[in-house]
């Protein structure tokens, strides 16, 4: 009989990719979502839609009934404490696994940085859970470019010196729906590299060249002055992804995934392939 795996934050860009992934892999996949009726225009009738809150331990339980394991993809302030929750609701029903998107740069000694903090003490909420666990660390992923692109211009925060082995969204599904085909327990952290180190500058020009080939300049904005510009535009959004990278550049990408490629298979998509396939939709 096949599992049933709950997926939380599934309408979010990489929740999404897994929901579908678990699907194509023979899985019965149920989506806890806050809004049942634009789930349902989403998704269509091939996923079971359930509503919960990851606030409500009530709804979370009623959620997880039946299931073999959850797949959290949560972000903002709400992630911790979600990931807390269903943490605590999956040991009291005896849940067979759970999986959770982290980072790379998550380890105790960059609490400083206010998102890896969050995914610091979720990690250890889920680890102390007692249920067998598959946490995933990737480092930047692809679908994050097009964030850098404003109008006709395109930016970088900061020099980001430090190449990156950025991620596609699919990739990383297909390594968590493969983890849930595994027959023993895991309790593991899963590294997640790209194919690829690339700078951050020249993925964005390459980004470009393919996308918006009328961008010919990638530019580098200071984060003194992304500092300026938004507290004066009062971008809150800008603020913070300065200061991620900031942070970033300084932390570097951690981490071996030679276990994850071995256990998972290793991520096949390199930045060319993933540009050829946002260039073929757009057109279409």
């Amino acid at each position: 009989m096949a599992k049933r795996i709950l997926v939380i934050g599934s309408t979010g860009l990489l929740g999404e990719p897994v929901a579908n992934h678990l699907k194509q892999n023979r899985f019965f996949v149920r989506l806890m979502v806050r809004n049942i009726e634009k789930a349902s225009e989403r998704f269509g009738n091939d996923f079971e839609i359930v509503e919960g809150n990851v606030t409500d331990l009530e709804s979370i339980e009623k959620a997880l009934k039946g299931c073999f394991g959850v797949h959290i993809n949560l972000s903002g302030e709400i992630e911790q404490l979600g990931v807390e929750n269903v943490s605590s609701v999956a040991s009291k029903v005896k849940l067979q696994r759970i999986t959770y998107i982290s980072g790379t740069s998550v380890a105790e000694e960059n609490i400083w940085v206010p998102l890896i903090k969050r995914k610091y003490y979720a990690e250890q909420a889920i680890r102390s859970c007692g249920v067998p666990y598959g946490i995933f660390c990737p480092t930047w992923f692809m679908e994050v470019l097009p964030k850098y692109v404003r109008g006709n211009r395109a930016f970088v925060f900061g020099k980001q010196p430090n190449p990156y082995h950025l991620i596609a969204a699919e990739d990383y599904a297909r390594m968590v729906a493969a983890s849930y085909s595994l027959d023993d327990e895991i309790h593991k952290r899963f590294i997640i590299h790209g194919p690829e180190g690339i700078l951050f500058h020249e993925a964005i020009k390459r980004y470009c060249s393919v996308v918006h080939p009328a961008i010919k300049k990638v530019s580098t904005i200071p984060y003194w002055l992304a500092s300026i510009i938004a507290s004066v535009k009062g971008q809150k959004q800008m603020k913070m992804a300065s200061d991620f990278m900031a942070a970033f550049e300084k932390i570097g990408e951690r981490g071996d995934p030679s276990e994850s490629n071995h256990i998972l298979g290793a991520p096949k998509i390199r930045l060319d392939d993933w540009l050829q396939q946002r260039k073929m939709e757009k057109s279409g």
